[in-house]
């Protein structure tokens, strides 16, 4: 088969939307103003920073107000699980609940605070992946200021029962913050429905420009601000406005919520062809994370024998651009903290593949895939 480019590492950041780029395009070149400006240049800047928020707050179920903007979902995860030990300190609670399966933004975050005097609570997930909203009901005590667990994993796709959490947090007046980074724009989410105090997202997850995303900060919980400076963002988040990148992330949002069904009908079949079909054609090759649950677009395998940083660079030269977990932790020497916490094997899981499809992927890629992948497993172990 002729060679081809495939790019299947959607989960890292997204092919980016046209119609975003578009719309965002006037706010580098002809509306270039600050949005803090007192002149029509900033106004301009500053009510189209407006209608972003409200689109975004609209698609989300979200009052306006409860939307802040922030460089990504590592500053928005920051904010809220930062902001939230801090409120709980002052209250005299200083125990924090999260997974063991967390993006590092949310872990890294939550191990700083244990040395400031904070404990964790950090849940464990079964060899599927899966968490249970009971888990979470029994860890909670008198001294718990937060729980912090993600929608769906970055790594293994796996979707948690955040709305059975946020009840179980509301019923104890513990505060509910949710990494959605993974989340937002490929699943259906209310944000009015769902009861999260907090919400992380990151816009170029979904195919607007790096560098931009939002933390939702449900109207009256107690959360402070993260970043001192000017009164951007009410005071809560100083910094001047990218606003480009805002534009871009609320049209962005717009298009993947009115494609999301159609795409996801697609996905799952592509997904569900390229683990049955890489499974059955490599030899100890297991699906890491269970088929409920899972996001379309996410495949991830683990391969006997086979050192995951040779097989991507193997796949590289073969046109395939993947990754082997979370594109936050690639210069990790040690294996995905997600997968030992499957209970995957050390060696098994330095040998992971990660294949994250989007709304561009087409079926002649599948197959490109279906027959590549196998070649390169058959030619790194041969190299043993």
């Amino acid at each position: 088969m002729e060679k081809r480019l495939v790019y299947a590492d959607f989960a890292a950041t997204a092919v980016p939307s046209e119609r975003a780029l578009n719309k965002a395009m006037p706010y580098l070149k002809e509306s270039f103003g600050n949005a803090s400006g007192m002149y029509a240049l900033g106004m301009r800047s500053a009510r189209a920073v407006l209608d972003a928020r409200k689109s975004i707050a609209a698609s989300l179920g979200a009052k306006p107000e409860e939307i802040f903007f922030t460089s990504g979902g590592t500053e928005s995860d920051n904010w809220a699980v930062r902001a939230a030990a801090e409120s709980g300190a002052r209250k005299g609670k200083r125990h924090l609940i999260s997974s063991a399966v967390e993006h590092h933004a949310v872990i890294n975050t939550l191990k700083d605070l244990e040395t400031k005097g904070f404990t964790v609570t950090y849940l464990p997930v079964d060899k599927e992946g899966r968490l249970t909203a009971e888990q979470v009901r029994e860890a909670i005590t008198d001294d718990t200021a937060l729980v912090s667990v993600m929608t769906a994993n970055n790594e293994i796709g796996i979707i948690y029962p955040v709305d059975e959490i946020a009840e179980i947090c509301r019923s104890r007046g513990v505060l509910f913050h949710t990494d959605a980074v993974q989340a937002v724009g490929h699943i259906p989410m209310d944000l009015s429905k769902l009861g999260a105090d907090m919400v992380s997202l990151s816009g170029h997850k979904f195919g607007a420009m790096k560098g931009i995303g939002a933390l939702y900060v449900r109207k009256g919980a107690d959360i402070g601000s993260f970043m001192t400076g000017g009164a951007q963002e009410s005071g809560r988040r100083a910094g001047t406005e990218n606003v480009a990148a805002i534009v871009s992330m609320a049209e962005a949002l717009a298009e993947s919520i009115e494609n999301m069904d159609a795409v996801n009908a697609r996905l799952t079949v592509m997904r569900d062809r390229l683990i049955d079909g890489l499974t059955a054609s490599i030899p100890d090759c297991f699906l890491n994370g269970g088929r409920e649950n899972r996001l379309a677009g996410n495949v991830n395998l683990s391969v006997k024998g086979v050192d995951g940083e040779s097989m991507l660079l193997m796949l590289d030269m073969m046109g395939i651009m993947a990754s082997s977990g979370s594109a936050c932790a690639v210069a990790q020497k040690d294996p995905s903290h997600v997968l030992l916490a499957l209970g995957v094997d050390r060696k098994l899981a330095h040998g992971s593949l990660r294949l994250s499809l989007g709304c561009t992927t087409t079926d002649e890629e599948v197959d490109y895939m279906l027959e590549r992948i196998p070649e390169a497993v058959s030619r790194l172990r041969a190299l043993r």
